[in-house]
């Protein structure tokens, strides 16, 4: 056996022993806040358990800075009573008190009641905690407040199970002038430290543990006020001064600020519906909330905890579904991207000339070179979603200035495309990892496990995905086009003519006549898998579908076995490698029924399309806040009236959070065209249920206009007003 398949094989075995997203215990209840690069997750009860086997913590550039923070009230866990975290940076938990023993002395449950609340930083990378305790009974009590604190400093993929290595030398805390220090040296040449402060001395500290007298008279209150503050520096450096907690007031109203003033520039909804509004609501704070600075631009996180950093794929696909509400955010990710785009030629980064990352890590696994992520290209279709959205941004804009500013990194990507992207030359772009720690798979159904033949094995390298010939369609037509505004009408007819080509290979090789849909991929040698899948969908959406195969896979998706009354399923239920709780084996997720929408609007299928915009609205009212998360379990509607939740799922993630926006864009029927001064309103159709819709300050180029769509048997009906040259057409056909 080679070198390379002995490895691939390890690899594989490892992937089948995760087959999630992480291989730690449920996180589906977490309040999780961030600010710019810093983020934290804790229990509803407000605690990060000491012991281990969680994902809980303080995390920033990739590493968990704080892995236990435990509150106990004479030494027993508070109860608790509610959690939110609606405004980002900032978490409220209420608690009160079990029965507590003291001296002989009891208070009695639910007497004392514990308002904590945190606030995030990310200017001062702290964590800013107030517990404040009031005496709801009618006698003095004393209580012993002890916070007890953790701190390992595990890369994120250790945390995960993934990859728990843990290299570094962690130093023993240490107190300091009742400041307590953990420090831990790197291996990548990296201190890291987290620095525990108090506004109150403790009365008692032991190793990791302090410990508050509090007398609390009836009716009053005391608090304890703590900063948890985080730090990395390269060795050598000093360590950073000792920074004053600023006024958290003022820290809350900037941050309030910041966010409401995103959150008013996208354009606005207003319904008949409050579910429907809820719902836009927090998926605009989310994500406002996952936006984050690099190198002077912004980009979507692509969620939380797991993957609180740049993914290429995932930011493109966020992007993409905000075009109709915030275009702004597109130019900041295609720049970004850019910017670190391939160059050369790295098997163990997957790195090539012109290709877009998959994914940027800075924690110390990745610095060190213990893992590729620095970034890692392994990738089949973040090229193709650059070109896609340089051309569908030019489209809501009306400006070419980004593409020509970016014209040298649109070449570099279709050079990648004609000499990398089809390594067995059968005119298809594919994937095969030569990377000892790179994904298996390189689509978005990226787990090890997630790509299966009819037998629910494992798909064989190489491998072409139904959705990337799909994307590489869209790409050369979209890129055709922007290139013929410029003046290349060469390169625009050779591309157009290559697409051409494509499509019509591509609806005789991918197609299943005895199935009715496209094969979810070709494997070694060109034997199609023939399965049932949510990828073949998206071959709709990029417009590489014939129409009649295009209805017979809408059909065939919304069988049984593969609508689960919530969305479309990653895997249909009757397959053999069909998990409910499968990572992409049978989970539903919301961004690729967010896709499926649009594929369906563009083949005429309209019910259908409001069946999942309906389905995943009604999904949403089941989980925290409204909020749609990265994916839940395949279980059908008529099994469980709610949706089932999925363990480890990522709460907020981007694509999830610009879903329903999008959903909504498409049943409208929103298509712009700013070059032309015009904006198209396809067929505009509402659920039943809503009968009235203001969607405000649509900005298509230059102009923008407010809509007002009112729902009817045939169809919605619009009234516009634009504002700037703008024309508005309602094709009802």
């Amino acid at each position: 056996m080679s070198e390379r398949n002995s490895n691939r094989d390890q690899r594989k075995h490892d992937v089948l022993s995760h087959g999630q997203s992480a291989m730690v215990k449920n996180i589906d209840q977490a309040v999780i806040i961030k600010d710019d690069e810093i983020f934290f997750v804790c229990g509803p009860d407000g605690s990060i358990p000491v012991q281990m086997g969680h994902g809980f913590g303080l995390y920033y550039h990739d590493t968990r800075y704080l892995n236990g923070y435990e509150l106990r009230l004479n030494g027993e866990a508070p109860t608790p009573l509610a959690a939110v975290a609606d405004e980002g940076f900032l978490a409220k938990i209420q608690l009160t008190n079990p029965q507590l023993e003291e001296n002989e002395d009891t208070i009695a449950k639910r007497k004392v009641g514990v308002s904590w609340q945190r606030l995030l930083s990310g200017e001062n990378l702290a964590l800013y905690d107030t517990i404040e305790l009031h005496n709801y009974g009618h006698k003095n009590v004393t209580i012993r407040v002890s916070l007890s604190f953790q701190a390992a400093f595990e890369d994120v993929y250790a945390v995960r199970g993934l990859l728990p290595e843990h290299p570094g030398k962690l130093h023993e805390p240490r107190w300091n002038d009742g400041t307590l220090e953990f420090f831990y040296e790197g291996v990548d040449g990296w201190n890291r430290s987290t620095t525990i402060r108090s506004s109150r001395e403790p009365d008692e500290i032991g190793d990791v543990t302090a410990t508050f007298e509090i007398a609390i008279e009836p009716g009053e209150s005391s608090k304890i006020e703590l900063s948890v503050c985080v730090a990395e520096r390269k060795k050598g450096e000093q360590r950073p001064k000792a920074r004053r907690p600023p006024s958290l007031k003022e820290v809350a109203r900037i941050r309030r600020e910041v966010a409401e003033d995103w959150i008013e520039i996208p354009a606005r909804v207003q319904s008949d519906n409050p579910l429907l509004d809820r719902v836009l609501s927090q998926s605009m704070r989310d994500l406002q909330l996952l936006r984050t600075p690099l190198d002077g631009e912004e980009y979507f996180a692509a969620g939380l905890p797991w993957f609180g950093t740049l993914f290429g794929r995932d930011s493109l696909i966020a992007a993409i579904q905000m075009l109709a509400f915030h275009p702004q955010i597109a130019e900041k990710v295609l720049r970004l991207l850019a910017s670190r785009q391939g160059s050369k030629e790295d098997s163990w980064r997957d790195e090539q000339p012109g290709r877009i990352l998959h994914e940027y890590r800075m924690g110390e696994l990745a610095r060190a070179g213990r893992l590729p992520h620095s970034p890692y290209y392994g990738t089949i279709d973040a090229p193709l979603l650059f070109l896609i959205l340089t051309g569908m941004h030019a489209s809501w804009t009306g400006d070419l200035s980004v593409f020509e500013e970016l014209q040298d990194n649109v070449e570099a990507i279709l050079s990648w495309i004609d000499n990398y992207g089809d390594a067995n030359g059968d005119g298809y772009i594919d994937y095969d990892s030569e990377s000892d720690h790179g994904l298996l798979n390189q689509g978005w159904k990226d787990s090890g496990d997630g790509i299966v033949n009819a037998e629910g094995e494992i798909a064989e390298p190489p491998i072409s995905l139904v959705e990337v010939q799909g994307y590489l369609y869209r790409a050369w037509t979209t890129t055709a086009s922007l290139f013929r505004r410029v003046g290349n009408s060469g390169k625009a007819d050779e591309l157009e003519r290559r697409a051409a080509e494509l499509r019509a290979r591509f609806n005789n090789d991918f197609w299943l006549d005895d199935i009715g849909i496209y094969a979810m991929a070709l494997e070694k040698g060109g034997r199609p898998l023939e399965v049932v899948s949510s990828n073949s969908g998206h071959a709709l959406w990029a417009g590489i579908a014939d129409d009649d195969k295009a209805q017979r896979t809408a059909l065939r998706l919304f069988q049984d076995d593969s609508f689960s009354g919530w969305g479309v399923r990653t895997l249909a239920a009757s397959e053999k490698g069909y998990d409910p709780v499968g990572y992409h084996l049978g989970a539903v997720w919301p961004h690729d029924n967010s896709i499926l929408v649009g594929g369906l609007k563009h083949h005429l299928r309209d019910e259908e399309a409001l069946r999942i915009f309906q389905g995943m609205l009604d999904a949403a009212e089941s989980f925290e806040h409204f909020r749609l998360p990265e994916a839940f379990s395949g279980f059908s509607r008529e099994e469980y009236s709610t949706p089932v939740r999925y363990p480890v799922a990522c709460h907020p993630q981007a694509w999830a959070s610009g879903a329903m926006p999008y959903m909504l864009q498409q049943v409208l029927g929103l298509e712009a065209d700013a070059f032309e001064k015009r904006l198209r309103i396809v067929r505009p159709c509402l659920p039943g249920h809503i009968r009235e819709l203001q969607l405000c300050g649509v900005h298509v180029g230059g102009a923008s206009v407010d809509l007002h769509f009112k729902g009817g048997k045939e169809g919605a009906t619009v009234e516009a007003r634009a504002y700037g040259e703008l024309e508005v057409d309602v094709v009802t056909n």
